[in-house]
């Protein structure tokens, strides 16, 4: 409890430094959502400044921040002059469809990278391990943006999956979901799966060549036996701190993908809000990322805590 009482007091001191400073390049920023106003000749100045007024624009830096973290302890999350709503129900609606996108491709990312990486490291020094690793540098190579162009074009060539959308009317709902969600997956996955399937063999491959697995080899322990029942566990501490960080950094990359092949999540509410200036619902999308990320990293130490017994040592 010690350290898990720990672990939040830094994770909140963190988030707070985050909504504070986001808040003040949010502010610095040029123009607001009354900018495009002041081109209408038919709107008067004194009327942008009524507007203004009215937002709560014309008040101090810090009574602004403070009303923001007021809203957002309620549940609020402030509040959205372009959709003329709290912002909490814009988000929510939209989050699901996001972590439904982010948390499938986390798993269907880890479930490839992890075999794949023992596979190579088990098969160091030949020429599939040499050729895995070439397809994975050509991979990690490979921008998000021009791998959903590339699926883009797929779907558009071929007719075989749908363009943009969560769902289609006329097919079975569950159906329907998973061959929307197929492309965008498939982008994610292919994004991270090549750095995790990377680390495993790093991972692996460092424990492989430790006094304890020459030693354990000298032995005559079956290599198979060595490799999961010895090796793997031995490895897992990067691995860990490694799935904490992909579980919150794949929010943030998702988000792109999101815009490029039209999925109803976060990202496009998040492109139409910095267009609008709407800087209520890009702070949403910010400190939701950033609350992804702490959840990830606590998570990993969590874990870290339990299998590591080092960890448990130094804390004490």
């Amino acid at each position: 409890m010690k350290f898990l009482a720990r672990r939040l007091l830094h994770g909140l001191a963190l988030l707070t430094a985050v909504s504070f400073f986001s808040f003040l390049l949010a502010q610095m920023a040029p123009g607001d959502f009354y900018s495009e106003l002041r081109n209408d000749p038919r709107v008067s100045p004194e009327t942008i400044a009524g507007l203004r007024a009215q937002a709560g624009m014309e008040r101090p830096l810090l009574a602004r921040y403070g009303a923001w973290v007021r809203s957002s302890l309620r549940g609020d999350l402030g509040y959205s002059l372009a959709y003329q709503s709290p912002v909490a129900p814009l988000v929510w609606e939209r989050m699901r469809s996001t972590l439904l996108l982010t948390g499938t491709a986390t798993f269907l990312a880890w479930l490839i990278a992890v075999p794949l990486g023992i596979w190579s490291a088990a098969h160091r020094g030949t020429w599939r391990d040499g050729f895995s690793r070439m397809v994975l540098a050509i991979l990690l190579t490979a921008p998000d943006l021009l791998l959903a162009l590339a699926m883009l074009i797929l779907a558009a060539q071929t007719g075989w999956f749908p363009v943009g959308g969560e769902a289609s009317r006329g097919t079975p709902p569950l159906y329907d979901l998973a061959w929307h969600m197929a492309l965008p997956v498939a982008v994610l996955v292919l994004g991270l799966a090549p750095a995790l399937a990377r680390h495993v063999r790093a991972s692996l491959l460092e424990v492989m060549d430790s006094p304890f697995a020459l030693s354990a080899r000298a032995q005559g322990i079956p290599r198979r036996r060595l490799l999961y029942r010895h090796l793997l566990p031995a490895a897992l501490n990067p691995l860990i701190s490694l799935f904490g960080f992909s579980v919150g950094t794949l929010l943030s990359a998702s988000l792109l993908v999101e815009v490029v092949m039209g999925w109803p999540g976060l990202g496009p509410l998040f492109l139409e809000a910095i267009m609008a200036r709407d800087f209520a619902v890009v702070l949403a999308v910010v400190m939701l990322s950033a609350v992804f990320l702490l959840v990830g990293n606590l998570l990993a130490d969590l874990l870290l805590y339990r299998f590591d017994p080092r960890i448990r040592t130094v804390d004490q």
